[in-house]
């Protein structure tokens, strides 16, 4: 995680005071942009769909950055906005389409595959497809752990959840990801 050219308390404070709040959330932004919104498309896989939760993401910190205490590190509390972002976004939209779970991961890997933006290869759509037949919860912490790099105790902190726990989701992740890579 890239750390702002002022240490993150100072951000903080500058987020909660009216004449620095401007500058200091462009700074928010320009720091934490890429890395937020490749972790919320891996959730929605769709370019545009990961705009747009990155922007509601991005609005919500901005309303919210008053309630921000500092009981966690602010990257934790971002990344934590934006998966529930993302999965609320992915819930209204399987039933604004009227449709389950599996035939919504099934519509977003179709999508995935005509998406100009998507610049994986035929391996990178198996693992996709692969990943999408995780639990959502194993799904979270396989992403974090393998494409964002996220220690067990950050992410623990971003799910709220025990490392225990998580080491447990994320092997049985690579478990079943294993089977499916080598069943299909």
């Amino acid at each position: 995680m890239s750390i702002p050219l002022v240490g993150e308390e100072t951000l903080v404070h500058q987020l909660k005071q009216k004449d620095s709040q401007a500058r200091a959330f462009e700074v928010l932004i320009n720091t934490y942009k890429e890395r937020l919104y490749w972790h919320i498309r891996r959730i929605v896989l769709d370019h545009d769909d990961a705009d747009d939760v990155l922007q509601n993401t991005f609005i919500k910190v901005f309303n919210h950055i008053n309630g921000f205490k500092g009981e966690s590190k602010l990257y934790s509390w971002l990344y934590r906005i934006a998966t529930n972002e993302a999965l609320t976004f992915l819930k209204s939209k399987s039933k604004k389409l009227g449709i389950g779970n599996n035939e919504m991961q099934e519509k977003m890997i179709g999508r995935l595959e005509a998406d100009v933006y998507f610049e994986g290869d035929e391996i990178q759509i198996k693992l996709q497809r692969a990943i999408a037949t995780l639990p959502e919860r194993q799904k979270l912490v396989f992403n974090m752990k393998y494409y964002d790099e996220l220690k067990y105790s950050e992410i623990a902190e971003i799910l709220g959840t025990s490392v225990g726990g998580l080491k447990a989701s994320y092997h049985l992740a690579v478990k079943k990801l294993e089977e499916y890579l080598k069943g299909n």
